[in-house]
């Protein structure tokens, strides 16, 4: 039991899990490109409301981005309709997955599908299933050679049906989260190993639809029983920041080479348009209005910052790199950045009502990065220790302070044993009743904590304490150019009035998604090839998408590749550390 001597007031502590996913359909109501909504719904969304459910008195903040309730809801209601009425879904793995559609015959859909059933950290869900390796292994699928290498594909056609589907059923069984994995049904299906009948994979993904259906209800559950605060960010996850004013990634990147365009047009009203819309998804599933607002990757500026005073909320977050810049840019060479103590401070900016939170960069990248190949107790003691570290070394009473760990909620655990089951189960245990530390919400800090008083705000984000991930290098620079040029297209047509209500609600919300931040993060030399292909593609389908809602020809630049990558796997990624 990990104790302390308690104190008269503890520490107060803020656990902050950012769910998000990009807008992977094609269009508003396209097919999938990516399966990553659904795959993460019945791992790390489904275990990580499991974990909060075991331990009633532990206290979080869950944020979640509209476009991923969206589709979390769509993707149950596609599953329902096919089990019930055998029409497809649009995603292709759930389709081949159910039978509703045929394994392909041609070599390279084989190999495609093969490929994509790889797509997990083996070490941690491959590997520990001998038969699923062992049928990736048959056909020379390993670490080290994967069947893309020349001439593997053409003997992919001697292949069986049975063996695509058993191997589609083992793919399923592996992303599903620990908490699934322990259902009777799963564990007769783990045991079986092969020869997966169509109604093995029929309970299977009754299994999938009902974990999905039941998702934002058992969120919406916690929060009504007052163990989490719900938040969101802004609708399509852009980085608002950059909507308003390119302008701002200046604070961090002086000297950076910016867009063609001298701003994004008519940008500040994009940023409304976002908070607003995304306000109304989060009203309709979870029937509140949030409190905070976390704006995407922690994107932050003073007229940011501004957009949320007009709409009330109360409270935003982002990291410590913006913190010691702001710190520098309000104070100079007398900023003390030495001491993290108003670090463990709601801030308020001069002029400015909504209180900012700013994480504990180190901490936080101890759960993403370090503590995956730890064993559990020792991960739990040493992040507990951390914590009364900073309680014992406060310069005022613990109480006047709120330490802020935030991080993805599902991009981590894939790397921990057992979906981070061990790890998470010692930490919720061990923070829930530990005697110097109080878990809390930012909404319950913002309302009685004092702020912090700031002058200036430097803007940036929470990666690195820029805008770097998403603007000032060439291939992003050319995205947004992109993004520009459709704009002024948008508006263009927009202008005219030649666009019915409806025509213009959908080619409003398509720009939407196409506003998003993660097709910046993904372009860049730095990036691994197969992941900048995958958003690089998706991106400019969402472009030609929109130039058709607005009865536009699609530019031919659209068809080019946009940006090429070739980075390690292990230098990039959907999480980074705070370190350039």
């Amino acid at each position: 039991m990990i104790t302390s001597e308690p104190r008269v007031k503890p520490l107060n502590v803020v656990l902050c899990w950012h769910m998000h996913q990009p807008y992977y359909r094609e269009g508003l109501a396209g097919a999938y490109h990516l399966p990553w909504v659904y795959l993460h719904g019945i791992k790390d969304y489904s275990d990580m409301a499991a974990h909060l459910e075991r331990y009633p008195t532990m206290r979080a903040v869950v944020n979640f981005a509209p476009v991923l309730l969206e589709q979390l809801d769509d993707y149950a209601r596609q599953l329902d309709v096919m089990l019930k009425s055998g029409v497809p879904t649009q995603d292709h793995m759930l389709n081949f997955l159910s039978g509703v559609e045929p394994i392909p015959t041609d070599p390279h859909a084989r190999l495609a599908l093969i490929q994509a059933c790889q797509r997990c950290h083996a070490p941690r869900m491959i590997h520990p299933y001998p038969a699923f390796h062992r049928l990736l292994r048959m056909i020379g699928a390993t670490d080290e050679a994967g069947v893309g290498r020349h001439g593997m594909q053409w003997h992919l056609g001697y292949l069986s049906e049975q063996y695509f589907l058993d191997l589609l059923t083992w793919y399923h069984l592996a992303w599903l989260g620990h908490a699934l994995k322990q259902t009777p049904l799963a564990q007769k299906l783990l045991e079986q190993a092969s020869d997966y009948s169509v109604i093995d994979r029929q309970a299977l993904l009754s299994l999938m639809q009902e974990s999905l259906a039941g998702l934002i209800p058992r969120y919406r559950a916690l929060a009504d029983a007052g163990q989490i605060e719900l938040s969101m960010t802004p609708y399509g996850h852009p980085i608002v920041p950059l909507l308003n004013d390119f302008g701002n990634m200046r604070d961090a990147q002086p000297e950076a080479p910016a867009p063609r365009a001298a701003r994004y047009p008519d940008g500040v009203e994009r940023s409304r348009w976002h908070l607003r819309e995304g306000l109304a998804v989060f009203e309709h599933y979870f029937g509140r209005k949030p409190e905070g607002v976390w704006l995407s990757e922690g994107g932050v500026s003073h007229d940011a910052l501004a957009l949320l005073d007009e709409l009330n909320i109360q409270w935003t977050a982002t990291g410590e790199g913006v913190w010691r810049n702001s710190r520098a840019l309000s104070f100079g060479a007398e900023a003390n950045l030495e001491g993290k103590q108003t670090l463990f401070k709601p801030t308020q900016i001069a002029d400015l009502n909504t209180r900012i939170f700013f994480r504990d960069d180190g901490l936080s990248d101890l759960i993403g990065f370090k503590y995956s190949d730890w064993h559990a107790d020792d991960a739990v003691a040493d992040f507990i220790q951390h914590l009364e570290n900073i309680a014992s070394l406060s310069e005022t009473d613990p109480d006047d302070q709120v330490v802020s760990i935030i991080l993805d909620g599902e991009n981590a655990w894939e790397y921990y044993p057992e979906n981070g089951h061990y790890f998470l189960d010692g930490l919720y245990s061990a923070l829930s009743r530990h005697a110097s530390l109080r878990m809390s919400t930012f909404a319950e800090q913002a309302r009685n904590m004092p702020a912090s008083p700031l002058p200036r705000l430097a803007a940036g984000s929470w990666v690195y304490g820029s805008f770097s991930t998403w603007i000032g290098s060439d291939d992003k620079n050319r995205g947004w150019d992109y993004l520009v040029d459709a704009k002024l297209a948008y508006d263009r047509v927009v202008a005219a009035g030649s666009l019915s209500d409806e025509q213009l609600r959908m080619a409003t919300r398509q720009l939407g998604v196409c506003e998003g931040s993660d097709w910046f993060w993904w372009f860049g030399d730095y990036n691994p090839a197969g992941s900048v292909s995958d958003f690089d593609q998706l991106f400019r389908t969402q472009l030609r998408v929109l130039y058709r809602l607005i009865g536009v020809v699609p530019p031919a630049l659209l068809d080019e590749v946009l940006s090429h990558g070739g980075g390690l796997a292990a230098n990039a990624g959907t999480m980074r550390r705070n370190v350039e």
